[in-house]
Protein backbone atom coordinates (compact mmCIF):
# COMPACT_ATOMS: atom_id res chain seq x y z
CA UNK A 1 0.00 0.00 0.00
CA UNK A 2 2.21 2.74 -1.59
CA UNK A 3 1.78 6.67 -0.19
CA UNK A 4 3.09 7.32 -3.75
CA UNK A 5 2.71 10.57 -6.04
CA UNK A 6 -0.38 9.83 -6.99
CA UNK A 7 -2.03 9.57 -3.72
CA UNK A 8 -0.24 13.02 -2.66
CA UNK A 9 -1.82 14.32 -6.29
CA UNK A 10 -5.15 13.69 -4.92
CA UNK A 11 -4.36 14.50 -1.56
CA UNK A 12 -2.80 17.97 -2.81
CA UNK A 13 -5.98 18.48 -5.11
CA UNK A 14 -8.53 17.76 -1.91
CA UNK A 15 -6.35 20.38 0.26
CA UNK A 16 -6.44 22.95 -2.29
CA UNK A 17 -10.25 22.70 -2.72
CA UNK A 18 -10.98 22.58 1.24
CA UNK A 19 -8.26 24.92 2.81
CA UNK A 20 -7.38 27.67 -0.02
CA UNK A 21 -8.18 30.90 1.60
CA UNK A 22 -8.76 29.69 5.44
CA UNK A 23 -6.49 30.69 7.99
CA UNK A 24 -4.60 28.80 10.67
CA UNK A 25 -6.26 29.07 14.00
CA UNK A 26 -4.15 26.57 16.11
CA UNK A 27 -1.05 24.47 15.88
CA UNK A 28 -0.40 21.42 18.10
CA UNK A 29 2.36 18.99 18.22
CA UNK A 30 0.90 15.99 19.88
CA UNK A 31 4.12 13.87 19.05
CA UNK A 32 7.58 14.35 18.00
CA UNK A 33 7.29 14.00 14.51
CA UNK A 34 3.59 15.15 13.65
CA UNK A 35 1.21 18.42 13.35
CA UNK A 36 -2.14 19.13 13.86
CA UNK A 37 -3.21 22.21 12.23
CA UNK A 38 -6.96 23.95 13.36
CA UNK A 39 -8.08 25.59 9.66
CA UNK A 40 -11.36 27.64 9.59
CA UNK A 41 -12.72 29.81 6.86
CA UNK A 42 -15.92 29.83 5.18
CA UNK A 43 -17.76 29.08 8.11
CA UNK A 44 -16.57 25.63 8.71
CA UNK A 45 -13.47 24.33 10.51
CA UNK A 46 -10.99 21.21 10.08
CA UNK A 47 -8.09 19.45 11.69
CA UNK A 48 -4.88 19.01 8.90
CA UNK A 49 -2.68 15.93 10.16
CA UNK A 50 1.27 16.12 9.08
CA UNK A 51 3.32 13.12 9.98
CA UNK A 52 7.31 12.72 9.39
CA UNK A 53 6.78 9.58 10.90
CA UNK A 54 9.79 7.33 9.32
CA UNK A 55 7.80 3.95 9.75
CA UNK A 56 4.17 5.87 9.10
CA UNK A 57 4.31 9.43 6.89
CA UNK A 58 0.72 10.84 6.41
CA UNK A 59 -0.91 13.93 5.38
CA UNK A 60 -4.77 14.35 5.38
CA UNK A 61 -7.82 15.97 6.57
CA UNK A 62 -9.26 15.19 9.80
CA UNK A 63 -12.44 15.90 12.53
CA UNK A 64 -10.29 13.58 15.18
CA UNK A 65 -8.26 15.70 17.77
CA UNK A 66 -5.02 14.38 19.86
CA UNK A 67 -4.19 15.36 23.26
CA UNK A 68 -1.36 17.86 22.99
CA UNK A 69 1.42 18.04 25.54
CA UNK A 70 1.75 20.25 28.56
CA UNK A 71 4.77 22.25 27.35
CA UNK A 72 4.48 22.77 23.18
CA UNK A 73 7.95 21.66 21.37
CA UNK A 74 10.14 24.85 20.09
CA UNK A 75 9.10 23.44 16.21
CA UNK A 76 5.37 24.46 17.30
CA UNK A 77 5.78 27.47 19.44
CA UNK A 78 8.31 28.88 16.32
CA UNK A 79 5.13 28.00 13.95
CA UNK A 80 2.87 29.68 16.67
CA UNK A 81 5.21 32.86 15.78
CA UNK A 82 5.12 33.15 12.61
CA UNK A 83 2.07 31.46 10.99
CA UNK A 84 -1.18 31.55 13.65
CA UNK A 85 -3.83 33.22 12.13
CA UNK A 86 -1.62 32.85 8.74
CA UNK A 87 -3.69 32.36 5.23
CA UNK A 88 -3.19 29.61 3.25
CA UNK A 89 -2.45 30.61 -0.17
CA UNK A 90 -1.75 27.93 -2.44
CA UNK A 91 -0.70 23.77 -2.05
CA UNK A 92 1.51 22.27 -4.53
CA UNK A 93 2.94 19.21 -5.02
CA UNK A 94 6.37 19.80 -6.92
CA UNK A 95 7.34 18.16 -9.96
CA UNK A 96 5.17 14.98 -8.69
CA UNK A 97 7.30 14.16 -5.75
CA UNK A 98 6.12 12.93 -2.73
CA UNK A 99 6.25 16.36 -1.39
CA UNK A 100 3.50 18.92 -0.54
CA UNK A 101 4.03 22.53 -0.39
CA UNK A 102 1.70 24.90 1.86
CA UNK A 103 1.91 28.28 0.70
CA UNK A 104 1.22 30.73 3.81
CA UNK A 105 0.53 34.47 3.80
CA UNK A 106 0.43 36.48 7.24
CA UNK A 107 1.58 39.84 8.43
CA UNK A 108 4.72 39.69 10.33
CA UNK A 109 5.69 41.73 13.94
CA UNK A 110 5.74 45.17 11.58
CA UNK A 111 2.65 44.68 10.12
CA UNK A 112 4.33 43.84 6.68
CA UNK A 113 2.67 41.10 4.34
CA UNK A 114 4.74 38.30 4.45
CA UNK A 115 4.90 34.71 2.87
CA UNK A 116 5.92 31.35 3.95
CA UNK A 117 6.04 28.07 2.79
CA UNK A 118 5.19 24.70 4.98
CA UNK A 119 6.71 21.59 2.91
CA UNK A 120 6.00 18.28 4.15
CA UNK A 121 8.33 15.43 2.65
CA UNK A 122 6.37 11.89 2.65
CA UNK A 123 9.73 9.98 1.97
CA UNK A 124 9.71 6.78 4.36
CA UNK A 125 12.57 6.78 7.06
CA UNK A 126 13.40 10.59 4.94
CA UNK A 127 10.38 11.86 5.54
CA UNK A 128 10.00 15.84 7.47
CA UNK A 129 8.36 18.75 7.63
CA UNK A 130 9.94 21.91 7.02
CA UNK A 131 9.64 25.59 7.63
CA UNK A 132 10.82 27.86 4.90
CA UNK A 133 10.85 31.76 4.51
CA UNK A 134 9.63 33.42 1.05
CA UNK A 135 13.06 33.24 -0.44
CA UNK A 136 13.76 29.34 0.11
CA UNK A 137 15.78 29.58 3.46
CA UNK A 138 15.32 26.74 5.82
CA UNK A 139 13.57 28.77 9.34
CA UNK A 140 13.72 25.53 10.73
CA UNK A 141 12.04 22.05 10.88
CA UNK A 142 10.69 19.22 13.03
CA UNK A 143 13.61 16.86 12.14
CA UNK A 144 17.13 18.33 12.01
CA UNK A 145 19.90 16.88 9.76
CA UNK A 146 23.10 17.90 9.37
CA UNK A 147 26.42 16.64 7.19
CA UNK A 148 27.02 13.91 9.65
CA UNK A 149 23.38 12.21 8.88
CA UNK A 150 23.28 13.18 5.53
CA UNK A 151 26.12 13.85 2.73
CA UNK A 152 22.84 14.87 -0.21
CA UNK A 153 21.69 17.77 1.79
CA UNK A 154 21.37 19.33 5.23
CA UNK A 155 18.15 20.18 6.42
CA UNK A 156 18.71 22.91 9.16
CA UNK A 157 17.93 26.16 9.94
CA UNK A 158 19.74 29.02 7.76
CA UNK A 159 20.56 26.42 5.00
CA UNK A 160 18.90 26.70 1.41
CA UNK A 161 16.08 24.57 0.98
CA UNK A 162 16.46 22.22 -2.37
CA UNK A 163 14.57 18.46 -3.21
CA UNK A 164 18.00 16.36 -3.89
CA UNK A 165 17.46 14.71 -7.36
CA UNK A 166 19.19 11.56 -6.59
CA UNK A 167 17.94 8.90 -8.59
CA UNK A 168 17.47 11.51 -11.76
CA UNK A 169 13.58 10.61 -12.24
CA UNK A 170 11.43 12.20 -14.76
CA UNK A 171 7.97 14.39 -14.24
CA UNK A 172 5.02 11.88 -15.30
CA UNK A 173 3.09 14.57 -15.79
CA UNK A 174 5.18 16.42 -18.28
CA UNK A 175 6.64 13.41 -20.32
CA UNK A 176 5.71 12.79 -23.71
CA UNK A 177 5.94 9.66 -25.46
CA UNK A 178 9.92 10.28 -26.75
CA UNK A 179 11.14 10.79 -23.16
CA UNK A 180 8.96 7.46 -22.23
CA UNK A 181 10.57 5.38 -24.84
CA UNK A 182 14.15 6.48 -23.86
CA UNK A 183 13.56 6.26 -20.36
CA UNK A 184 12.58 2.78 -20.94
CA UNK A 185 14.61 1.37 -23.32
CA UNK A 186 17.83 2.33 -21.30
CA UNK A 187 16.66 0.50 -18.56
CA UNK A 188 18.00 -3.16 -18.23
CA UNK A 189 15.26 -4.18 -15.62
CA UNK A 190 12.18 -5.45 -16.06
CA UNK A 191 9.18 -3.65 -17.24
CA UNK A 192 7.31 -2.45 -13.98
CA UNK A 193 10.70 -1.56 -12.26
CA UNK A 194 11.92 0.26 -15.58
CA UNK A 195 8.91 2.61 -15.13
CA UNK A 196 8.67 2.98 -11.34
CA UNK A 197 12.64 4.29 -11.62
CA UNK A 198 12.54 5.88 -14.03
CA UNK A 199 9.42 8.24 -13.21
CA UNK A 200 8.92 10.46 -10.37
CA UNK A 201 5.63 9.15 -7.71
CA UNK A 202 5.01 6.17 -9.93
CA UNK A 203 4.83 3.11 -7.27
CA UNK A 204 5.58 -0.50 -7.84
CA UNK A 205 2.34 -1.03 -7.61
CA UNK A 206 1.08 1.61 -10.23
CA UNK A 207 3.77 0.07 -12.69
CA UNK A 208 2.37 -3.37 -12.44
CA UNK A 209 -0.99 -1.73 -13.26
CA UNK A 210 0.15 0.27 -15.91
CA UNK A 211 1.83 -2.84 -17.02
CA UNK A 212 -1.49 -5.31 -16.91
CA UNK A 213 -3.71 -2.89 -18.75
CA UNK A 214 -1.37 -2.58 -21.34
CA UNK A 215 -1.76 -6.52 -21.24
CA UNK A 216 1.79 -7.13 -20.88
CA UNK A 217 4.29 -9.01 -18.02
CA UNK A 218 5.82 -6.33 -15.97
CA UNK A 219 8.39 -9.40 -14.58
CA UNK A 220 9.32 -9.37 -18.21
CA UNK A 221 13.14 -7.36 -19.46
CA UNK A 222 12.59 -4.43 -20.91
CA UNK A 223 14.60 -5.92 -24.27
CA UNK A 224 11.64 -7.96 -24.60
CA UNK A 225 9.08 -5.49 -25.66
CA UNK A 226 8.03 -5.05 -28.84
CA UNK A 227 7.24 -1.47 -30.94
CA UNK A 228 3.51 -2.38 -30.43
CA UNK A 229 4.11 -3.06 -26.27
CA UNK A 230 5.55 -0.02 -26.29
CA UNK A 231 2.77 1.65 -27.95
CA UNK A 232 0.35 -0.04 -25.50
CA UNK A 233 1.96 0.78 -22.47
CA UNK A 234 2.84 4.68 -23.62
CA UNK A 235 -1.23 5.01 -24.52
CA UNK A 236 -2.22 3.63 -21.11
CA UNK A 237 1.03 5.76 -19.08
CA UNK A 238 -0.71 9.14 -20.87
CA UNK A 239 -4.06 8.40 -20.49
CA UNK A 240 -3.30 7.44 -16.53
CA UNK A 241 -1.33 10.76 -16.25
CA UNK A 242 -3.93 12.74 -18.23
CA UNK A 243 -6.57 11.29 -15.59
CA UNK A 244 -4.39 12.65 -12.72
CA UNK A 245 -3.56 16.50 -14.75
CA UNK A 246 -7.51 16.93 -14.49
CA UNK A 247 -7.93 15.80 -10.88
CA UNK A 248 -10.24 12.45 -11.72
CA UNK A 249 -9.61 10.89 -8.53
CA UNK A 250 -11.35 7.78 -7.67
CA UNK A 251 -10.08 6.43 -4.16
CA UNK A 252 -10.65 2.79 -3.50
CA UNK A 253 -9.81 0.32 -1.01
CA UNK A 254 -9.72 -3.14 -2.09
CA UNK A 255 -9.99 -6.22 0.37
CA UNK A 256 -10.09 -9.73 0.08
CA UNK A 257 -12.40 -11.54 2.42
CA UNK A 258 -12.70 -8.40 4.10
CA UNK A 259 -8.92 -8.01 4.53
CA UNK A 260 -7.78 -4.93 2.71
CA UNK A 261 -4.82 -5.71 0.47
CA UNK A 262 -4.44 -2.49 -1.75
CA UNK A 263 -5.40 0.83 -1.83
CA UNK A 264 -5.52 3.79 -4.23
CA UNK A 265 -6.30 7.03 -5.90
CA UNK A 266 -7.15 5.54 -9.35
CA UNK A 267 -8.63 2.13 -10.24
CA UNK A 268 -6.60 -1.00 -9.98
CA UNK A 269 -7.95 -2.99 -12.65
CA UNK A 270 -5.10 -6.24 -11.27
CA UNK A 271 -7.71 -6.13 -8.27
CA UNK A 272 -10.68 -6.19 -10.01
CA UNK A 273 -11.56 -9.78 -8.67
CA UNK A 274 -11.43 -8.46 -4.94
CA UNK A 275 -14.11 -6.63 -3.49
CA UNK A 276 -13.86 -2.50 -3.95
CA UNK A 277 -14.89 0.32 -1.49
CA UNK A 278 -14.92 3.23 -2.76
CA UNK A 279 -14.01 6.69 -0.63
CA UNK A 280 -15.56 10.36 -1.28
CA UNK A 281 -12.61 11.57 -0.14
CA UNK A 282 -9.06 10.66 -0.02
CA UNK A 283 -8.19 11.83 3.65
CA UNK A 284 -11.55 9.61 4.39
CA UNK A 285 -9.30 6.75 3.02
CA UNK A 286 -6.63 7.54 4.29
CA UNK A 287 -7.78 8.02 8.15
CA UNK A 288 -10.04 4.93 7.65
CA UNK A 289 -6.86 2.57 6.81
CA UNK A 290 -4.09 4.30 8.37
CA UNK A 291 -5.75 6.02 11.63
CA UNK A 292 -5.19 2.11 13.39
CA UNK A 293 -2.47 1.32 11.81
CA UNK A 294 -0.64 4.45 13.36
CA UNK A 295 -2.20 3.63 16.63
CA UNK A 296 -0.35 0.32 16.62
CA UNK A 297 2.28 1.72 15.49
CA UNK A 298 3.12 4.35 17.61
CA UNK A 299 2.27 1.87 20.84
CA UNK A 300 4.62 -0.52 19.33
CA UNK A 301 6.99 2.28 19.58
CA UNK A 302 6.29 3.27 23.20
CA UNK A 303 6.28 -0.34 24.24
CA UNK A 304 9.85 -1.04 22.53
CA UNK A 305 11.31 -0.73 26.21
CA UNK A 306 9.27 -2.81 27.51
CA UNK A 307 9.46 -5.53 24.83
CA UNK A 308 13.03 -6.01 25.13
CA UNK A 309 12.32 -6.39 28.73
CA UNK A 310 10.42 -9.41 28.39
CA UNK A 311 12.50 -10.73 25.39
CA UNK A 312 15.49 -10.67 27.55
CA UNK A 313 14.31 -11.82 30.42
CA UNK A 314 12.54 -14.49 28.13
CA UNK A 315 15.29 -15.42 26.59
CA UNK A 316 17.39 -16.09 29.68
CA UNK A 317 14.64 -18.30 31.30
CA UNK A 318 14.30 -20.56 28.30
CA UNK A 319 18.10 -21.27 28.00
CA UNK A 320 17.75 -21.73 31.55
CA UNK A 321 15.10 -24.37 31.57
CA UNK A 322 16.75 -26.07 28.45
CA UNK A 323 20.04 -26.13 31.04
CA UNK A 324 17.59 -27.42 33.94
CA UNK A 325 16.25 -30.17 31.44
CA UNK A 326 19.24 -31.46 30.66
CA UNK A 327 20.57 -31.93 33.85
CA UNK A 328 17.51 -33.61 35.05
CA UNK A 329 17.62 -36.09 32.19
CA UNK A 330 21.19 -36.66 33.46
CA UNK A 331 20.33 -37.25 36.82
CA UNK A 332 18.06 -39.94 35.69
CA UNK A 333 21.52 -42.37 35.75
CA UNK A 334 21.26 -42.30 39.49
CA UNK A 335 19.30 -45.69 39.14
CA UNK A 336 22.42 -47.00 37.29
CA UNK A 337 24.34 -46.16 39.87
CA UNK A 338 21.95 -47.28 42.72
CA UNK A 339 22.01 -50.80 40.73
CA UNK A 340 26.14 -50.67 40.61
CA UNK A 341 26.23 -50.21 44.40
CA UNK A 342 23.63 -52.53 45.35
CA UNK A 343 25.57 -55.35 43.31
CA UNK A 344 28.52 -54.64 43.89
CA UNK A 345 27.29 -55.02 48.07
CA UNK A 346 26.09 -58.32 47.01
CA UNK A 347 29.55 -59.81 45.33
CA UNK A 348 31.89 -57.94 46.72
CA UNK A 349 33.15 -59.97 49.19
CA UNK A 350 33.72 -62.92 46.19
CA UNK A 351 35.50 -59.93 43.82
CA UNK A 352 39.17 -59.89 43.50
CA UNK A 353 40.94 -55.57 44.55
CA UNK A 354 42.14 -54.33 41.37
CA UNK A 355 39.95 -54.52 38.83
CA UNK A 356 39.00 -51.96 35.94
CA UNK A 357 35.86 -53.32 35.80
CA UNK A 358 33.81 -57.29 36.76
CA UNK A 359 30.57 -58.49 35.61
CA UNK A 360 28.37 -60.24 37.52
CA UNK A 361 24.79 -61.34 37.70
CA UNK A 362 22.12 -58.99 37.93
CA UNK A 363 19.57 -60.67 40.19
CA UNK A 364 16.85 -58.31 38.60
CA UNK A 365 17.09 -59.42 35.33
CA UNK A 366 18.87 -62.65 35.48
CA UNK A 367 21.50 -61.11 33.14
CA UNK A 368 25.10 -60.41 33.24
CA UNK A 369 25.83 -56.97 34.38
CA UNK A 370 29.29 -55.25 33.52
CA UNK A 371 30.51 -52.27 36.23
CA UNK A 372 33.61 -49.91 36.03
CA UNK A 373 35.42 -49.99 38.60
CA UNK A 374 38.36 -47.95 39.97
CA UNK A 375 41.15 -49.86 40.48
CA UNK A 376 43.02 -48.69 43.53
CA UNK A 377 39.66 -49.17 45.32
CA UNK A 378 38.30 -52.32 46.99
CA UNK A 379 34.67 -53.77 45.31
CA UNK A 380 32.86 -52.40 48.96
CA UNK A 381 34.90 -48.98 48.29
CA UNK A 382 33.44 -48.61 44.92
CA UNK A 383 29.74 -49.67 46.11
CA UNK A 384 30.07 -46.57 48.22
CA UNK A 385 31.22 -44.26 45.77
CA UNK A 386 28.25 -45.45 43.76
CA UNK A 387 25.98 -44.80 46.56
CA UNK A 388 27.22 -41.33 46.95
CA UNK A 389 26.90 -40.92 43.42
CA UNK A 390 23.24 -42.16 43.50
CA UNK A 391 22.43 -40.26 46.59
CA UNK A 392 23.89 -36.78 44.83
CA UNK A 393 22.10 -37.36 41.64
CA UNK A 394 18.59 -38.04 43.90
CA UNK A 395 19.16 -35.10 45.72
CA UNK A 396 20.10 -32.54 42.56
CA UNK A 397 16.41 -34.50 40.50
CA UNK A 398 14.89 -33.11 44.01
CA UNK A 399 15.83 -30.05 43.47
CA UNK A 400 15.76 -29.85 39.76
CA UNK A 401 12.39 -30.66 39.65
CA UNK A 402 11.04 -27.75 41.67
CA UNK A 403 13.23 -25.19 39.98
CA UNK A 404 12.25 -26.23 36.34
CA UNK A 405 8.63 -26.10 37.64
CA UNK A 406 9.46 -22.70 38.48
CA UNK A 407 11.38 -21.80 35.52
CA UNK A 408 8.67 -23.22 33.09
CA UNK A 409 6.02 -21.23 35.55
CA UNK A 410 8.36 -17.82 34.71
CA UNK A 411 8.30 -18.54 31.25
CA UNK A 412 4.78 -18.86 30.70
CA UNK A 413 4.33 -15.54 32.84
CA UNK A 414 6.48 -13.77 30.40
CA UNK A 415 4.84 -15.21 27.07
CA UNK A 416 1.11 -14.01 28.54
CA UNK A 417 3.09 -10.58 29.22
CA UNK A 418 4.27 -10.52 25.72
CA UNK A 419 0.56 -11.23 24.85
CA UNK A 420 -0.73 -8.45 27.08
CA UNK A 421 1.81 -6.17 24.56
CA UNK A 422 0.44 -7.48 21.71
CA UNK A 423 -3.27 -6.82 22.55
CA UNK A 424 -2.43 -3.14 23.97
CA UNK A 425 -4.03 -0.65 22.18
CA UNK A 426 -3.50 2.91 23.99
CA UNK A 427 -0.38 3.82 26.20
CA UNK A 428 -2.87 3.58 29.52
CA UNK A 429 -2.61 -0.28 28.87
CA UNK A 430 0.94 -0.30 28.65
CA UNK A 431 0.79 1.01 32.39
CA UNK A 432 -0.65 -1.88 33.73
CA UNK A 433 1.35 -3.71 32.01
CA UNK A 434 4.84 -2.25 33.39
CA UNK A 435 3.33 -1.73 37.22
CA UNK A 436 3.01 -5.96 36.56
CA UNK A 437 7.12 -6.13 35.86
CA UNK A 438 8.25 -3.69 38.52
CA UNK A 439 6.14 -5.94 41.16
CA UNK A 440 7.28 -9.11 39.85
CA UNK A 441 10.62 -7.83 40.04
CA UNK A 442 11.76 -6.93 36.14
CA UNK A 443 11.66 -3.36 36.71
CA UNK A 444 13.27 -1.28 39.38
CA UNK A 445 10.82 1.38 40.47
CA UNK A 446 12.51 4.58 40.40
CA UNK A 447 12.62 6.34 43.42
CA UNK A 448 9.54 6.48 45.66
CA UNK A 449 7.16 7.24 42.99
CA UNK A 450 3.73 6.06 43.46
CA UNK A 451 1.94 4.01 41.47
CA UNK A 452 0.40 4.88 38.52
CA UNK A 453 -2.88 5.61 38.02
CA UNK A 454 -4.55 2.69 36.73
CA UNK A 455 -7.33 3.91 33.69
CA UNK A 456 -7.47 0.59 30.95
CA UNK A 457 -10.15 -1.26 31.11
CA UNK A 458 -11.20 -5.09 29.69
CA UNK A 459 -12.43 -4.96 26.16
CA UNK A 460 -16.48 -5.39 25.94
CA UNK A 461 -17.78 -7.12 23.38
CA UNK A 462 -22.05 -7.77 23.12
CA UNK A 463 -22.80 -11.25 21.21
CA UNK A 464 -25.40 -11.55 18.31
CA UNK A 465 -27.70 -12.62 21.12
CA UNK A 466 -27.05 -9.91 23.37
CA UNK A 467 -24.84 -11.15 26.13
CA UNK A 468 -22.23 -8.89 27.34
CA UNK A 469 -18.42 -10.72 26.94
CA UNK A 470 -15.34 -9.00 28.85
CA UNK A 471 -12.30 -9.79 27.68
CA UNK A 472 -8.92 -8.99 30.06
CA UNK A 473 -5.92 -7.00 28.36
CA UNK A 474 -3.48 -8.13 30.47
CA UNK A 475 -2.98 -10.72 33.85
CA UNK A 476 -3.45 -8.23 36.38
CA UNK A 477 -7.50 -7.64 34.19
CA UNK A 478 -7.28 -11.45 33.94
CA UNK A 479 -7.12 -11.68 37.65
CA UNK A 480 -10.06 -9.14 38.16
CA UNK A 481 -12.32 -10.24 35.89
CA UNK A 482 -12.24 -13.96 36.83
CA UNK A 483 -12.26 -13.62 40.50
CA UNK A 484 -13.90 -10.27 41.39
CA UNK A 485 -16.07 -9.39 37.91
CA UNK A 486 -17.51 -12.82 37.50
CA UNK A 487 -20.41 -15.13 39.36
CA UNK A 488 -19.77 -18.58 39.62
CA UNK A 489 -22.60 -19.66 36.88
CA UNK A 490 -21.15 -16.87 34.12
CA UNK A 491 -19.33 -18.74 31.03
CA UNK A 492 -14.66 -18.79 31.44
CA UNK A 493 -13.08 -18.93 28.11
CA UNK A 494 -9.51 -19.60 27.38
CA UNK A 495 -7.02 -20.59 24.54
CA UNK A 496 -6.24 -24.26 25.51
CA UNK A 497 -2.25 -24.09 26.38
CA UNK A 498 -1.19 -20.67 25.17
CA UNK A 499 -1.01 -17.50 26.43
CA UNK A 500 -4.16 -15.31 26.01
CA UNK A 501 -7.01 -13.27 27.17
CA UNK A 502 -9.61 -14.76 30.30
CA UNK A 503 -13.08 -13.85 28.59
CA UNK A 504 -16.14 -13.92 30.29
CA UNK A 505 -19.53 -14.07 29.59
CA UNK A 506 -22.35 -12.84 32.55
CA UNK A 507 -25.17 -14.87 31.81
CA UNK A 508 -25.87 -16.09 35.37
CA UNK A 509 -28.37 -18.87 35.37
CA UNK A 510 -29.68 -18.91 31.76
CA UNK A 511 -29.23 -21.49 29.08
CA UNK A 512 -26.56 -19.66 26.44
CA UNK A 513 -27.29 -19.78 23.08
CA UNK A 514 -24.64 -21.65 20.31
CA UNK A 515 -23.92 -18.67 18.69
CA UNK A 516 -22.55 -16.87 22.09
CA UNK A 517 -20.48 -19.96 22.99
CA UNK A 518 -18.94 -19.28 19.43
CA UNK A 519 -18.80 -15.98 19.37
CA UNK A 520 -16.66 -15.91 23.02
CA UNK A 521 -14.50 -18.32 22.13
CA UNK A 522 -13.63 -16.68 18.66
CA UNK A 523 -12.75 -13.82 21.15
CA UNK A 524 -10.56 -16.02 23.43
CA UNK A 525 -8.91 -17.38 20.06
CA UNK A 526 -8.20 -13.74 18.37
CA UNK A 527 -6.82 -12.36 21.72
CA UNK A 528 -3.91 -14.91 22.10
CA UNK A 529 -0.84 -16.12 20.84
CA UNK A 530 -2.77 -18.33 18.14
CA UNK A 531 -4.28 -15.60 16.37
CA UNK A 532 -4.56 -15.92 12.99
CA UNK A 533 -4.61 -20.00 13.18
CA UNK A 534 -7.09 -21.38 11.05
CA UNK A 535 -8.62 -23.32 14.07
CA UNK A 536 -7.42 -23.04 17.85
CA UNK A 537 -8.68 -25.09 20.67
CA UNK A 538 -10.84 -22.94 23.06
CA UNK A 539 -11.20 -24.53 26.78
CA UNK A 540 -14.24 -23.17 28.12
CA UNK A 541 -16.41 -23.95 31.27
CA UNK A 542 -18.33 -21.96 34.79
CA UNK A 543 -16.27 -19.53 36.43
CA UNK A 544 -16.74 -21.73 39.81
CA UNK A 545 -14.52 -24.27 38.19
CA UNK A 546 -11.71 -21.87 38.07
CA UNK A 547 -9.13 -21.77 40.73
CA UNK A 548 -5.90 -19.34 41.48
CA UNK A 549 -3.34 -21.92 43.32
CA UNK A 550 -1.32 -20.01 46.29
CA UNK A 551 1.45 -17.93 45.10
CA UNK A 552 0.50 -17.82 41.75
CA UNK A 553 1.80 -15.19 39.22
CA UNK A 554 -0.77 -12.83 37.67
CA UNK A 555 -3.32 -14.60 35.39
CA UNK A 556 -2.15 -17.92 36.03
CA UNK A 557 -5.64 -20.73 37.24
CA UNK A 558 -6.33 -24.35 37.46
CA UNK A 559 -8.97 -25.98 36.62
CA UNK A 560 -10.25 -29.46 36.12
CA UNK A 561 -13.88 -29.62 34.46
CA UNK A 562 -14.41 -27.82 31.09
CA UNK A 563 -15.50 -28.29 28.03
CA UNK A 564 -13.64 -27.89 24.46
CA UNK A 565 -14.10 -26.46 21.06
CA UNK A 566 -12.36 -25.63 18.02
CA UNK A 567 -12.47 -22.46 16.29
CA UNK A 568 -11.39 -19.35 14.63
CA UNK A 569 -10.03 -16.70 15.27
CA UNK A 570 -11.66 -14.26 13.38
CA UNK A 571 -13.87 -11.85 15.16
CA UNK A 572 -15.71 -9.69 12.38
CA UNK A 573 -18.88 -8.92 12.55
CA UNK A 574 -18.58 -8.68 16.96
CA UNK A 575 -20.31 -5.70 17.73
CA UNK A 576 -17.93 -3.95 20.49
CA UNK A 577 -19.90 -3.11 23.60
Amino acid sequence: MAFDGITIANITSELNKNLVGCRIYKIAQPEQDELILTIKGNSTQCRLLLSADASLPLVYLTDVNKPSPLNAPNFCMLLRKHIQNARIISVTQPAFERIIRIELEHLNEMGDLCRKYLIVEIMGKHSNIIFCDEKGMIIDSIKHISGMVSSVREVLPGREYFVPNTCDKSNPLTCDETCFKQSLSTKSVSIAKAIYTSFNGISPLIAQELCYRAGVDGDYSVASLEENSYQRLWEEFAALMGQIAKEEFEPSIYYKEEEPVEYASVPLTVYDMHEKKDYESVSLLLQDYYAKKSVVTRIRQRSVDLRKIVATALERNVKKYDLQLKQLEDSKKREKYKLYGELLNAYGYQLPTGEKKVSVLNYYTNEMTEIPLEEELSPLENAKKYFDKYSKLKRTATALEALTSQTKEEIEHLESVQAALDIALKEEDLVQIKEELIETGYIKRKGVKKKEKITSKPFCYISSDGYKIYVGKNNYQNDELTFNFATGNDWWFHAKGMPGSHVIVKCQEEEMPDRTFEEAAKLAAYYSKGRGQDKIEIDYTRKKNVKKPGGAKPGFVVYYTNYSMMIDSDIRGIKEG
